[in-house]
């Protein structure tokens, strides 16, 4: 190999962390392209369905937080899986991580193609390939930001007219039918995906072993107070009828109501800039996966060569830009953008859910023996998360049958097809044994 495979250590700490965990998963992103969906799906309990899910997404945080601790690594899940339950399993922990890395790009970059012909020529955002076309060059540009102005307005605006009268039955859990909680779900679930970032910059933070697992619990709290403000405030200012009807563009139908057309399009920069900080993000968490599994031999050594100067795997960067712009070409094809959000949002929520159920369910075995050391280890490194690993398969599972057939071929095709790398790899390395004489 070139370079030794050691990245640049001591880079972040604890507010840089926390800062790309939020980013990662991009708050303003997330409201935007999933906020309509999960109404869509569970009505007025959709806080109640954020709510549960965070609790399960803070067990999944339990399980990454202990496992940093056991083995701080840039691969996270793939190390992990591999240490705990043999390196086939955790090649496929790690591969729906990079799977879902390049469908990411796809819904991630809809929206800011959306929002841009919102502002620019709204006649055309419901255009497919223009779209495409403009979601590509969005794949270029940097930043993301928070949207505290419109949060406050609301809730001195909203209330008194509310389109939905408030009630605290909203974030009662136990008022789903188990179709409709296990609906929601899979889309509650991907509200909060990409918090994980930054346990894959453990080997780039100051004190590896800890700082990424303090700053990805403290994201995940703020994560879940404000997707259960934003939830509120959908449901206190817009009708269903609004909801539909603006579906990817709901951070701009709500400034537009509180402060006029103006301030709507004004708005809709925070989404363009969210989505490129979550699409910064993603980036690092495939290259850093990608280099991980290369660099212990999983995949071509190729993509653990890391630049000279800046000491980042620079090739794996080039390979997710590539895949991610051919995803796009080909979701070109799709008859429509609704299509194209949904089959892309379910299908994530299906790898979210395997990669990060296995990771659960590693820590919960790996820590097994802390059950008879008091209640706090017991629940934090075994009982929580290894019940949320149960959950998040459930959730797969039960969630299959609901899913046509282009979910089905990118959500769970995607993860089996990496048996072909995971052969192929194999077969190169046993072929380039030196045989005995």
């Amino acid at each position: 190999m070139d370079q030794p495979a050691k990245l640049n250590a001591d880079s972040l700490g604890i507010v840089e962390s926390v800062i790309m965990g939020i980013a990662g998963t991009a708050p303003a992103y997330s409201v935007e392209i999933t906020t309509s969906t999960i109404i869509g799906t569970a009505g007025t309990l959709s806080p109640a369905s954020i709510l549960v899910c965070g609790l399960i997404m803070f067990g999944i945080a339990y399980a990454f937080i202990n496992m940093n601790r056991a083995l701080a690594s840039a691969g996270t899940s793939y190390s992990w899986v591999s240490m705990v339950f043999g390196r086939s399993l955790g090649f496929f922990a790690g591969w729906a991580l990079l799977v879902l890395c390049c469908v990411f790009m796809v819904s991630a970059m809809i929206p800011a193609a959306n929002a841009t012909l919102l502002i620019f020529n709204r006649p055309l955002m419901n255009n497919v390939h223009y779209v495409t076309l403009i979601a590509a060059a969005w794949l270029t540009i940097v930043e993301g930001v928070i949207l505290l102005a419109i949060i406050v307005a609301s809730f001195f605006v909203f209330p008194h007219a509310a389109q939905h009268p408030f009630s605290w039955d909203w974030f009662w859990p136990f008022a789903f039918t188990p179709k409709l909680f296990a609906n929601g779900a899979l889309v509650a679930i991907f509200f909060f995906y990409g918090w994980d970032v930054t346990l894959n910059l453990s080997e780039e933070t100051r004190d590896s072993n800890r700082t990424p697992g303090r700053a990805a619990f403290w994201s995940m709290v703020f994560l879940m107070v404000f997707f259960l403000v934003f939830i509120v405030i959908t449901l206190l200012g817009l009708s269903d009828a609004e909801i539909q009807h603006y579906n990817t563009n709901i951070i701009f139908a709500i400034a537009e109501k509180l402060f006029g057309p103006t301030w709507g399009y004004v708005a809709i920069i925070a989404v363009l800039l969210s989505t490129v900080g979550t699409v910064e993000t993603q980036m690092l968490q495939f290259t850093r996966t990608l280099f991980a599994k290369s660099r212990d031999g999983a995949l071509h050594e190729r993509y653990a060569r890391l630049h000279p100067r800046w000491r980042t795997p620079h090739i794996a960067i080039f390979f997710i830009w590539i895949a991610g712009l051919a995803l796009l070409l080909m979701s070109s094809y799709l008859p429509t953008i609704n299509v194209i959000l949904q089959d892309s949002i379910t299908a994530i929520g299906f790898q979210i859910c395997f990669y990060l159920g296995l990771t659960g369910l590693a820590c919960g075995w790996y820590y097994r023996k802390t059950l008879t050391q008091g209640p706090w280890l017991a629940v934090t490194h075994v009982l929580w998360p290894a019940a949320s690993g149960v959950f998040l398969f459930f959730i797969a599972l039960y969630s299959i049958p609901t899913f046509d057939w282009v979910t089905n071929v990118v959500g769970m095709g995607g993860i089996v097809i990496g048996a072909i790398p995971l052969l192929l790899n194999r077969r190169r390395i046993w072929g380039a044994r030196p045989t005995s004489s």
